[in-house]
This record gives structure tokens, C-alpha cells and sequence, in this order.
């Protein structure tokens, strides 16, 4: 779904940002960390069982439709409601659920044509879980709602844009006690689940430091001019200096680290970025002068790199850049004091060497050496999971993400991802906005968890 409206967005994206940096996050950190919880805390939170899900969906775009054929395939799921702006896309989408399983979701609602009807839908429908895949303006207000309604609601990434909005989410699902999960899929890939083995086993020994990122050239949706994601995050990179998509990278590293699970939590962080030249070359390349693209005046710099300290001290490195010509990467580094395990190519290094591949840690095992630290190391969910999780969107972890979500409500289990996590690592794109405007100082990450992330479990290895 498009924006509200650009009005709209302007006022949210760059007043919002743009005023946290200007008090400070340290304040803001003071102020809500005292405020008192509106319910429970989540941490470990088991919502009671949910044998068939109801599921609604706000947003059926290309990542929408994803997401409701992978619903649709399981066992015991219903898709009762789809909205969107457009009535194509709902058709479609709803055309994709029927098909996945025949005569297991009929009668699906149908909302389009209205930027609205999604609260309609909430109140007529009253789904157990809503899905919500709109573009990152409507995440909070949408997720909120949807909590308020009774639904446990699956936002895509990133979870909000402010610090305010994240606060919001997490009092709207503690007094609601409903699951509100930022769909982080890539900590579903098979080599991010494969370091996840690794570091629970030890191998790395105590971890110090990590590398992660989201360089990805995008240039190219500014072709979306109507509709699709150019459309609006566009705009994005137009008013905002940061580093706006942080999650992909930095939600697996985190959860090697067990940041904000019992062991370790986010301290500060520092941001710089690079000059914003790239995204203006090319619209002036490839569109004509009086174009809306040539109109703008594109502040957001082409490369962030913000560093992470944790309360023990480790470092996380977290860089992104949707613009510049390079190949596509997420680092995904991870430094202990026995070795390390990197990404992009996929490579292992430990001291006194890899099974019997290498003798030390001065060479990296890597290419077709991989298949025997797969063969012995790769994750057991992976495993299990993979071949029903082909062709399921990027490489297989969408399908196996929307697997455990299903079985997690199905069996009363808590998520993979809690609520916390999504906002900690969300909390990065504002965060390194008020950093890079105040000249790279550092800014504090407000504890979402109000002290109980002490006693919150670390992701365990999953069978």
C-alpha cells in the first residue's frame, strides 16, 4: 500500500526524526524508561494455543502475496480478510490463498480501493493475526490497531520510525498481551541458522564483536512511480540521513550475541554517512530535468556505517547503502575469541582449524569446503524444514519463517522474534539519524524491556 498521503509522510519521516535529534535521545531514553508498563512483559510471552489461525492481511503488494501463499499452504489456516488499496492486488492475492489449498479459505473479505478499510476490516472480521506488509509510515499505526483489535499482529520490517512509535507497540501488545513480531526473515537462512549452531556450540568461544549490513543497489525502483516500493521510499532517501534499513544484518548477529535474551543488551550507538550523490547522479542520468525524481533534493547519504556498544562492551557494525553500484551483502560477521564465521562468500575460521579442512585459523574454509560444515553443523529447523520451504521466496527462509509462526500459535509456543527484539533493532534507523545529525555523538538505545531483558531466555537451538 502507498503512504497515507506525502504530506503526511513528510510530517512523519523528517519532523519526527529530525526532533528527536534535537532533544536528544538520552531524554527520551529517561523519560519512557520510567513510564510505567501497560501490561505484562512479553519476553518469553506463550499466547494460548490457536489450533486454526484466522488470518487477515493489510497490504497484498509483491511482498503481501508472498506472505499470504505461505500462510495459506499450511495445515489449519484460514485467510478471512485481505486489504489493499488496489483491487487487482486483492484479487490476486486471494486467488494465491484459494489456490494453495482448495475449498480451506473461502469466502475471503475483500477491502480495496479505500486507504481506510483496513480498520473496517479489523472490526468486522476480528482475525486471530493480522499481517501487515504496507510501506514503513503504516507499520505502527497499522500494528497498533491490530493489537488493539485482540490480533497478534506480524509487521514487516523495519517495526516503526520512531522511538515514540516503538514505544507505543510495545505498551499497545503488553496491555493487549498479544504477540507483535517484526517478520526478520533472514534470521531463517540457512547459513545465519548455520552460525546460530555454531555459536551455541561454542566454537567461537566468548563473542566480541560483529559485522552486519544491508548493501543492496536499488537504484532502480525510482521506476515505481505510482505504485510499488519506489514510490514511496524514494522519498525516504530524499528527507532522511541515516541508516534506514538496518535489520536484515543486524538481526541475526544480534541473536548470535544474545542481545536484549538474558546475557546482553544495546548500550549506544555512533553514525556517520557518506555524501548523498548517488541517488542525484542517477536521477539525472535517466530522467528528464523537470522530472518529480530531479524535483527533490536528496539529503540521505548514499553509505551509513554505524557502530553498536553493548552493555559488556562488544561492537556491532552495522553499514547500509540501497544505492550505491556494488555487489548485494549483509556481512554477517561474527568475531569470538576462537574464531570467526563471515558471510558473503559464506566462510569459517577457527583456531586450530576446521574439522580436517584447515590446521589453523589462518586460512578461511570456504567454496565446496563448506558442504562438510554444512553436513555437520547446519541447523536442525533448516534441516527439517528445507525442502518445503523451496520456492518459497529468498532461498527458502520466508516459507520457513511463516512455518514456525503458524506452529509457534498453533502449539502455544513463544516466537522465534519477540516483541523487543523488532524494536531494538528497528530502533536503529532513528537512532542513527539523531547521530549522524548531532555530528556523529553517541545516542542511547532506550531499554524496551524495562530492565527485564535480564531474565528474558536466549533463543534456543529449535528442532
Amino acid at each position: 500500500m502507498k503512504n497515507i498521503n506525502r504530506r503526511a509522510f513528510i510530517q512523519k519521516t523528517s519532523l519526527a526524526t529530525a526532533a528527536v535529534g534535537i532533544i536528544g535521545t538520552t531524554a527520551c531514553q529517561e523519560d519512557n524508561q520510567t513510564r510505567p508498563a501497560q501490561g505484562a512483559y512479553l519476553g518469553d510471552f506463550a499466547a494460548p494455543k490457536l489450533p486454526t489461525i484466522r488470518a487477515a492481511f493489510i497490504g497484498v503488494g509483491h511482498r503481501g502475496k508472498g506472505h499470504v501463499r505461505n500462510f495459506a499452504r499450511l495445515e489449519n489456516t484460514q485467510v478471512v480478510a485481505i486489504s489493499d488499496l488496489y483491487q487487482d492486488n486483492v484479487d490476486k492475492a486471494a486467488d494465491i490463498a484459494q489456490e494453495a489449498k482448495p475449498g480451506q479459505h473461502e469466502g475471503i473479505a475483500r477491502y480495496a480501493g479505500d486507504e481506510n478499510l483496513w480498520k473496517k476490516m479489523l472490526t468486522e472480521v476480528q482475525p486471530d493475526v493480522v499481517f501487515i506488509s504496507t510501506n514503513w509510515a503504516n507499520h505502527a499505526p497499522m500494528a497498533i490497531a491490530a493489537l488493539q483489535a485482540g490480533a497478534h499482529a506480524f509487521v514487516e520490517v523495519p517495526l516503526a520510525l520512531t522511538l515514540d512509535e516503538l514505544w507505543a507497540i510495545v505498551d499497545a501488545a503488553e496491555k493487549a498481551q498479544r504477540h507483535c513480531m517484526m517478520m526478520e526473515n533472514v534470521n531463517y537462512s540457512r547459513d545465519e541458522l548455520l552460525f546460530l549452531n555454531m555459536c551455541r556450540q561454542g566454537l567461537l568461544g566468548d563473542l566480541l564483536h560483529a559485522e552486519a549490513a544491508y548493501i543492496h543497489e536499488l537504484r532502480w525502483q525510482m521506476e515505481e512511480q505510482e505504485r510499488g516500493t519506489g514510490s514511496w521510499r524514494t522519498y525516504h532517501y530524499s528527507q532522511r540521513n541515516g541508516n534506514l534499513y538496518p535489520t536484515h544484518g543486524l538481526g541475526p548477529v544480534a541473536q548470535y550475541m544474545n542481545l536484549a535474551r538474558g546475557e546482553d543488551t544495546f548500550e549506544h550507538l555512533v553514525s556517520y554517512s557518506t555524501p548523498a550523490m548517488g541517488r542525484k547522479a542517477y536521477a539525472q542520468k535517466n530522467y528528464p530535468k523537470d522530472h518529480k525524481w530531479n524535483q527533490l533534493d536528496f539529503k540521505g547519504g548514499d553509505l551509513n556505517t554505524s557502530i553498536i556498544k553493548t552493555q559488556l562492551g562488544r561492537t556491532v557494525m552495522v553499514q547500509w547503502d540501497e544505492t550505491s553500484p556494488r555487489p548485494y551483502t549483509r556481512l554477517n560477521l561474527i568475531q569470538g575469541t576462537l574464531g570467526a564465521l563471515a558471510g558473503f562468500p559464506t566462510r569459517v575460521a577457527l583456531e586450530g582449524g576446521v574439522l580436517d579442512i584447515t590446521k589453523d585459523h589462518h586460512s578461511w574454509v570456504q567454496g565446496e569446503a563448506m558442504a562438510a560444515v554444512y553436513e555437520k553443523y547446519d541447523h536442525p529447523l533448516y534441516t527439517r524444514l528445507n525442502s518445503q520451504a523451496k520456492g518459497s521466496g529468498h532461498g527458502g527462509m520466508d516459507g520457513i519463517m511463516m512455518y514456525r509462526i503458524v506452529e509457534c500459535l498453533q502449539q502455544g509456543q513463544p516466537l522465534d522474534q519477540n516483541l523487543y527484539e523488532g524494536c531494538f533493532w528497528s530502533a536503529v534507523s532513528p537512532l542513527s539519524e539523531a547521530s549522524v545529525a548531532a555530528g556523529g555523538q553517541p545516542q542511547h538505545f532506550p531499554d524496551f524491556t524495562r530492565g527485564n531483558w535480564k531474565t528474558t531466555q536466549p533463543l534456543g537451538i529449535i528442532t
